[in-house]
């Protein structure tokens, strides 16, 4: 039977164990790691607790979550591993499991509750914050606080702002624990303390590079790809495109990219996505499906009703096309993001529905990359040596446009009105060279009408937004403000089209909000 050749890269020994606690940083956490220069795994309470039978890893990190400890049905980590003898970093979440487990106390703190960006102050005498500034910015996400350590543990931080535990240690047990989340680029010493627990405290050597990942998907494709066939689905992104010229060796003619014409692409979009499957070297059939994405999605406003619709015809058309190619397998380009906010990593809750996970299809599918998160896919890219503008592409959603129309039915001269609108406000901040530097542009319509003045008359007519964030992993990130005269110019432009009266600039970072309006 084919395996998905995603679910492990190395035969060589895992040094690390993640234990998922249902936080939605837990594969940020691994995503780090592997920058670090780190492998790990990532493994359910349940799961970790059958494989550490066989397997003695140098360290394990017990993963935030959303839940409380002192709830029945809170996700529980294996007790043995207090015995262990293993050094253990408790984030989160996990710091509260490893007081309230220890008879330590945990509560809720609602007056203390932190969300966001917080100062704390560290003990830097300890081992895991040597070598940091005494005091520094972390990412916090929690409402329930440690308010008292058990028995044989220190407090070696507290935040500044609330005077709560912000870690606590226990040397001789080998355990540490971290109320904020040093995996989250926000946290500006995250790196670091991370280093010093898997280096200096747990002695782990560095064992991951990026080129690595080409090489064993190859490898472990090749053997049983020989004389199968497979379509994957192409949207000309850094993911389906970076993929496709991964397998394209292994498969060769026997490898199909599939692009769907929704009705719902960006200006020019067609032309780039053949460019880029000619970069990739796999050949190419687009599908024009416009009309069926129309009748399927029909009047539906709600959110996620239109990616649930849209993902159905998606998952339909990929299975028509890998019947008509007499395809054995459908490969996707799905990333570590899809999963986790579709709900399919761990215990995380679902934040959205993505086209491309969870389809059920009757054809085997292959999801290759779903343990990287989007910078690690363009580092695949570059060491293809594919051309900047694949690897920098800024990320599309697969539904489209058809999410970036807000309180009517997203039909066609809608889509029509957005897709122009967008096309205008990339070509301003790629004249002022901004475009290149934000990680992800959404322009979209919301059609609730207020009041405007086009000529001499009253009108009421449709709003623009525009948002641009700046990110890593895509599962944080900053709303860029862009200076007042590009704002300037951006609304003079946009509000030139007759049915638009008015642009606004969303600059929220995520979380509270997410990438996309919808």
């Amino acid at each position: 039977m084919f395996r998905d050749v995603s679910s492990d890269y190395f035969m060589r020994p895992i040094q690390i164990l993640i234990i998922d606690l249902g936080s939605q940083y837990t594969l940020v956490i691994g995503r780090m790691l592997r920058e670090l220069g780190y492998r790990s795994a990532i493994f359910s309470p349940r799961k970790a607790e059958s494989w550490l039978k066989n397997n003695r890893p140098k360290a394990i990190i017990l993963s935030g979550g959303s839940a409380s400890v002192y709830e029945d049905g809170s996700p529980r980590p294996p007790k043995n591993i207090l015995k262990a003898s293993t050094p253990i970093l408790g984030i989160c979440y996990g710091m509260q499991w490893l007081a309230h487990v220890q008879n330590g106390s945990v509560v809720p703190h609602q007056e203390n509750k932190e969300y966001g960006k917080t100062i704390a102050g560290f003990d830097t005498k300890e081992k895991l914050f040597s070598g940091i500034k005494k005091q520094s910015v972390v990412w916090a996400s929690h409402g329930d606080s440690v308010e008292k350590v058990p028995k044989g543990y220190k407090i070696i931080a507290r935040s500044k702002d609330t005077n709560t535990v912000a870690a606590m240690a226990n040397p001789e047990k080998r355990i540490w624990g971290v109320q904020f989340h040093p995996e989250v680029t926000h946290s500006e010493e995250g790196k670091e303390i991370l280093l010093n627990f898997l280096g200096k405290i747990s002695g782990c050597q560095k064992d991951w590079k990026p080129a690595d990942i080409i090489n064993e998907i190859r490898n472990k494709t090749a053997g049983a790809a020989k004389g199968k066939k497979a379509i994957i689905g192409f949207s000309g992104g850094v993911d389906s495109t970076t993929l496709s010229a991964v397998l394209s060796a292994v498969f060769q003619k026997n490898l199909l990219a599939v692009s769907i014409d929704t009705g719902a692409l960006r200006r020019n979009e067609l032309e780039e996505i053949a460019g880029n499957a000619k970069s990739a070297g796999v050949n190419l059939k687009i599908v024009k499906a416009a009309g069926r994405f129309q009748k399927v999605i029909g009047k539906n406003t709600h959110s996620e009703l239109k990616r649930k619709r849209f993902k159905k015809l998606y998952g339909r058309i990929l299975e028509e096309e890998a019947k008509r190619f007499k395809a054995d397998f459908i490969i996707q380009g799905s990333l570590a993001t899809d999963l986790i906010e579709s709900g399919s990593a761990g215990k995380a809750d679902l934040i959205k529905s993505h086209h491309n996970v969870g389809l059920n299809l009757k054809i085997k599918e292959l999801h290759p990359f779903r343990n990287l998160f989007k910078y690690e896919v363009r580092e695949l890219a570059r060491q293809l040596r594919l051309p900047d503008s694949i690897s920098g592409r800024q990320p599309f959603p697969g539904p489209g446009l058809f999410i970036r129309v807000i309180g009517e039915p997203p039909k066609k001269e809608k889509l029509e009105i957005v897709r122009w609108a967008d096309g205008e406000v990339t070509d301003i901040l790629k004249k002022y060279k901004l475009y290149d530097d934000i990680s992800q542009l959404i322009v979209a319509l919301d059609c609730h009408r207020t009041v405007g003045i086009k000529g001499d008359g009253r009108v009421y007519a449709y709003s623009v937004i525009v948002r641009a964030v700046k990110t890593m992993d895509f599962m944080t990130a900053h709303g860029v403000q862009f200076p007042a005269h590009i704002r300037k110019e951006i609304s003079s432009v946009v509000t030139r089209h007759p049915r638009i009266v008015r642009v606004f600039f969303d600059e929220t970072d995520k979380p509270p909000a997410t990438t996309e309006m919808e």
